[in-house]
């Protein structure tokens, strides 16, 4: 098929492959299928590696590396290409001589040493890379000693950063050059850009984690990915920088080492966003249909909240509600609005502290306190627990929004468990309570218009406590 009719983009990784998945050719296929481009791979060495070392390294012949390209471009095109850990000047020299004959973009991460230490680039191969592979590259992506390393200069400054990036486009003849700021100091992460005369900055605030391993990969991964989709080499970076941010704020904390990056938070954490609004959807409906659902009403209204997967859940802004909460028309509740996210506080820090005990627990409600609305719980088989806000220290009294994280907490000592129900009778100023935790938001809905049914007329619920579809 012609290169004009293909609407899916092909974007190419030569690099070795990491057994602990973290890094490598591992870390860019993770970043293709992320950013929507088809990944496809020649391997040029094999690693015994893990978040802590490199025990052994195993090269490919270059025959096969030659085959590897070649098959791939032959058949499905490649658009784009990026390099990763090369190894040996035979190797260099093998893939510089294919990049020759096919012409594609390029971005080169000239990887030299690993996140653990061990030596990834031979000495003799770093002479090689500058002269065959660098004047090839429509980017090259250095680290600071990277940078050194090309440049022969010492780095420790912004302005040495830009220097740099100068040096490695007018004397190694590149396209353009990223000087990666994560070995520099500051609040802030800042990579330097030179393209075309110009520098450019990309600034992003600096995550304090150890789990760093994969970063040069999925960066350098990410603009070949917005190469191949036809951006140009600027927006090609920033969105890369965008990408890696995430990536290493949502590292996954594995190994004794240097855990990975996490290049699928990009589209996962928007996929849960978008479940958790259709859960939420969901439960309003429910409540909505059901005109029992206004008898267990608060006066300060009630809302449904519920939180993304507890490793993505890691502020009130990553809960969403009901904005205005629900509002009594004509006897039956309705939604004041449709649902988004960080729009209830206080259900959120409700949620969040039951999720440090159960990550199963994602939802829960407000609804009225009394002893009917709790003896119709208990008749469906519903645990509820109780904790005296009476017994609340003066230092949480103090803090802003702490007193309900400590009342689920206490809640929860008593009985080992998220219960379905917790449960306290107010203080001054604040009026009783029930909260009514679930799995997800359509099932804490089941539970409250169980609940209001059977307050009403005993009505038999719909499903078992567990839940079927929606209970």
């Amino acid at each position: 098929m012609p290169d004009s009719e293909r609407k899916v983009r092909v974007a190419l990784t030569i690099a070795g492959s990491d057994s602990g998945g973290g890094a490598g050719i591992q870390a860019d296929l993770k970043t293709f299928a992320a950013l929507g481009v088809h990944g496809a791979s020649a391997v040029v060495v094999i690693t015994a590696q893990n978040t802590s070392s490199v025990t052994g390294v195993q090269e490919v012949s270059t025959e096969i590396i030659r085959k590897q390209i070649d098959a791939v471009a032959a058949d499905l095109g490649v658009d784009a290409a990026k390099t990763g850990m090369l190894s040996s000047s035979g190797i260099v020299s093998t893939v510089a001589r294919s990049i020759r004959r096919y012409r594609f973009p390029l971005v080169v991460d000239p990887v030299m040493i690993s996140k653990s230490g061990a030596q990834l680039l031979r000495d003799d191969a770093v002479e090689t890379l500058i002269k065959d592979l660098l004047p090839l590259a429509t980017v090259v992506t250095p680290n600071i000693p990277e940078a050194e390393r090309l440049t022969g200069s010492k780095i420790s400054s912004l302005d040495d950063a830009r220097e740099a990036s100068r040096k490695i486009v007018k004397e190694c003849r590149a396209g353009a050059a990223v000087v990666k700021g994560g070995h520099l100091g500051g609040t802030e992460s800042i990579d330097v850009l030179y393209h075309e005369g110009r520098f450019k900055e990309f600034k992003a605030r600096r995550i304090k984690t150890k789990n760093t391993h994969g970063t040069g990969c999925t960066f350098s991964a990410a603009i070949a990915a917005e190469l191949a989709k036809g951006s140009d080499v600027a927006e090609a970076v920033g969105r890369a920088k965008a990408f890696v941010t995430r990536a290493i704020e949502y590292a996954l904390p594995l190994g004794k080492g240097n855990g990975p990056v996490n290049p699928p938070s990009w589209v996962l954490i928007p996929a849960e966003k978008l479940d958790v609004l259709e859960s939420i959807r969901e439960g309003v409906r429910i409540l909505e249909s059901s005109p029992e659902v206004a008898e267990v009403v608060p006066e300060v209204q009630m809302n449904l909240a519920m939180a993304l997967p507890a490793f993505y859940a890691r502020s009130e802004m990553d809960v969403a509600a009901v904005p205005g909460r629900f509002v009594k028309i004509d006897g039956r509740m309705k939604a004041s609005s449709p649902p988004a996210f960080g729009s209830s506080s206080h259900l959120a820090r409700a949620v969040l502290t039951a999720m440090k005990h159960d990550e199963g627990i994602r939802a829960v409600a407000n609804i009225r306190y009394s002893r009917a609305i709790l003896n119709a719980a208990g008749r469906l088989g519903y645990m509820a627990t109780f904790y005296d806000r009476r017994n609340e220290p003066a230092d949480v009294k103090a803090r802003e929004g702490a007193t309900l994280p400590w009342v689920i907490e206490r809640a929860i000592e008593k009985t080992g468990t998220v219960p379905d129900l917790v449960y306290d009778r107010g203080a001054i100023g604040k009026e009783p309570m029930i909260r009514v935790f679930g799995r997800d938001a359509a099932h804490v809905a089941c539970k409250v218009m169980n609940i209001a049914k059977q307050l009403r007329r005993g009505d038999v619920p719909q499903g078992d406590r567990k839940g079927q579809k929606n209970a």
